[in-house]
């Protein structure tokens, strides 16, 4: 069963705030739907232009034109205004190279991947590397000595120092190239001060220290290393975890909000570099089973999207009600970056929260990867033959039938997460996957607020990934009592299958997310379906839905989750004519004496794994379909077609597969004779 245990296929944790994926393309395009094209190139022209406050008045400008607004950040873009707010970075005045940075740091946030590797091809980090050796030195000296510096250049510094890590944090997302860049900053030290400094440091620039450092020590080696090095970083980490402190004034509710986030950073870089050497503190800790899921659960838990769907609806009309952000733009009355009603800090508020949610989703879905990652493959020599031997189909084959899934033949580690810690979880997540009224932009243009709808959608994924490496771990781990549960399965199998109706098949451009939610939703499927097989009563139109995903999709990986759901379903026993369908489906997969298969090697392989599973039982009352339909004759004639698709597999490039499918090869001419040889 497909592994999709920790995604590396892409790096990024946070997916674009502000999407632009429904806008067509080129600049033109983005000229016509922006509502201030008249404002970008004045502004443009200010970056430039000799007077300091007006090169400050246009970088806050630019913070402001961009708010939730992916039209007038594409065009900003395609005038350069990353390379100029960069020049910006080393501007002779220090206002401009704040504001400069607190503009990157919105379009880092705002654009995604393709703002962040334009900023690092355009030579980013080096400023941004002059700027941390500057920020230690006056964050030394405003903790030596509080009452050297003015509450308001702390401030400052502050923000900026939030700026710059975030800025890093983004970057570190972008690309491995980016990662390695970051990685010879030696930035570790430098974060950790702040999360050590905690108590007397604003808790957003603590936080914005902790984002960059969870990112870091992501699957990222030389970051792992070094905050093992130093045991206080891991006691610290310990101590943010466990800190139950109080706070009180005004700011508490806000306060608790940022140090939630930070406990669950905190639990996150634990995760991510453990296990911890002595003499650590965390040496003997299991991370995931005494810190991120008890702190982590009841995080998840905690949130009805339903509730902030609507708050934010609300929050939106009120909005909508105040003064523009552009009729602010003057060089009279210069807007500060910061500046926000209260409706906007409540919004931006209700989004940090539930990014936490997301946040925790993604460690926990880490945690409920028990299974060990595949062994490195080993380097065949250049030009050595690939052993290949031809069976015909009269060859002995010693191995029984088996059903070949790789799932059954994957170990469980002693992991972090034991597959009992792990049902808990689902009912939480079942909740979390299923669409609210903001989840998805509409078919046409965009949100009616992009940052709420960005960030539930991730939550929906995010929750769909942890349910599908739960089930993952729980089909690698057996139990007699939890497939005993049938009611339980059938709850969970409808469950995810209504948050797959709400999505919809009907995908616009801009609702890319639908696509990424039945990708994964499947993949849930067929863990659930693997666990409860034989009891889930295949559905007609569900049944008809698998297939045509199947059959639609160019992915491979897709095409292996539809198929293995479907053998699911198949094995339902009384299900005699649903079995008929879906074998008809999967017989259609295979080659045939004269042509190969259209669906690619890896599918073709499942495929087989499929149709021996299912009819490796011939008293089942389905089977009844196997001999009317001579399948037999049709698993003949896909033979040599087999041999010529195992064949062509790479042992250098795919070893994995190539073991596979000589095993599914030699299976499908032991299972033909077996069939033969019954007697009925």
């Amino acid at each position: 069963m497909g592994k999709s245990q920790k995604k590396r296929s892409m790096r990024r944790h946070n997916p674009m705030r502000v999407p632009d994926s429904h806008l067509p393309k080129g600049l033109e395009s983005a000229a016509s739907t922006s509502p201030k094209n008249e404002a970008v190139l004045p502004i443009i022209q200010k970056l430039e232009n000799p007077d300091a406050s007006e090169r400050k008045w246009a970088c806050v400008a630019v913070s402001n034109l961009i708010q939730n607004d992916p039209s007038t950040r594409r065009l900003l873009q395609g005038k350069n205004v990353v390379g100029a707010l960069i020049t910006r970075l080393s501007d002779s005045e220090e206002e401009v190279w704040i504001e400069a940075a607190g503009a990157l740091r919105n379009l880092c946030i705002d654009g995604g991947y393709d703002i962040c590797a334009e900023m690092y091809n355009k030579n980013i980090l080096a400023p941004l590397k002059a700027f941390v050796p500057k920020i230690s030195s006056a964050l030394s000296q405003f903790l030596e000595s509080p009452k050297t510096a003015p509450e308001n250049a702390r401030k400052v510094v502050y923000e900026f120092t939030e700026n710059v890590n975030t800025i890093l944090w983004c970057l570190s997302e972008t690309s491995n190239k980016a990662l390695n860049a970051v990685n010879q900053i030696n930035l570790v030290p430098f974060l950790m001060s702040f999360l050590a400094a905690r108590a007397k440091l604003p808790i957003a620039t603590v936080t914005a220290a902790a984002q960059c450092l969870y990112v870091l020590t992501d699957d990222n080696q030389p970051a792992i290393d070094e905050l093992r090095s130093n045991a206080a970083y891991s006691t610290c980490l310990l101590e943010i975890v466990h800190d139950e402190g109080s706070v009180t004034g005004k700011d508490k509710e806000v306060f608790w909000d940022r140090m939630s986030t930070l406990k669950v950073l905190s639990s996150g870089i634990l995760s991510n570099v453990s296990p911890f050497p002595p003499p650590s503190a965390a040496s003997g800790v299991d991370v995931g089973k005494e810190i991120v899921l008890p702190l982590l659960q009841p995080v998840v838990a905690s949130v009805s999207l339903t509730e902030s769907s609507a708050l934010a609806e609300s929050l939106v009309v009120k909005l909508a009600l105040e003064p523009p952000q552009i009729e602010k733009l003057s060089l009279k009355s210069a807007p500060k970056s910061d500046h926000r009603s209260d409706t906007e800090i409540e919004l931006d508020r209700l989004e940090n929260n539930l990014r936490t949610v997301q946040l925790a989703l993604e460690i926990l879905t880490g945690v409920c990867a028990t299974l060990p990652d595949p062994d490195p493959i080993s380097e065949v020599q250049e030009g050595e033959p690939d052993a290949e031997e031809d069976e015909d189909s009269d060859a002995e084959i010693e191995d029984d039938v088996t059903d070949g899934m790789a799932l059954d033949d994957v170990p469980v580690t002693n992991g972090t997460a034991t597959a009992s810690h792990l049902p808990a979880l689902v009912e939480p997540l079942i909740t979390l996957i299923q669409p609210v009224r903001l989840s998805f932009p509409p078919a046409a243009g965009q949100s009616s607020h992009p940052p709420t709808t960005s960030v539930l959608s991730a939550i929906h994924v995010s929750a769909l990934e942890c349910l599908n490496n739960i089930f993952l771990s729980l089909s690698a781990s057996p139990s007699p009592g939890l497939a005993a549960a049938s009611a339980s399965g059938k709850h969970i199998w409808d469950s995810v299958w209504a948050a797959l109706g709400s999505v919809g098949t009907e995908i616009a451009r801009g609702q890319e997310r639908k696509q990424e939610m039945w990708e994964i939703g499947v993949g849930v499927l067929w863990g659930v379906g693997n666990i409860w097989k034989g009891n889930l009563v295949p559905n007609e139109d569900q049944v008809q839905l698998l297939i045509q995903l199947c059959n639609s999709s160019t992915d491979p990986a897709i095409r292996v989750k539809c198929i293995g759901t479907l053998e699911c379903l198949a094995q339902h026993p009384q299900s005699i004519d649903a079995n008929r369908v879906i074998a008809m489906h999967l017989l259609s997969i295979l080659p045939t004496s004269t042509a190969p298969s259209t669906y690619g090697t890896e599918p073709l392989i499942q495929t087989l794994s499929a149709l021996i599973d299912i009819y490796s039982d011939e008293n089942l009352p389905y089977d009844i379909n196997f001999r009317q339909g001579n399948f037999v004759q049709r698993l003949v004639d896909s033979v040599e077609g087999v041999r010529k698709a195992v064949r062509a597999i790479d042992r250098r490039k795919e070893r994995d597969l190539k073991l596979r499918g000589e095993e599914m090869r030699d299976n499908l001419i032991a299972f033909i004779k077996y069939r033969r040889a019954l007697k009925f």
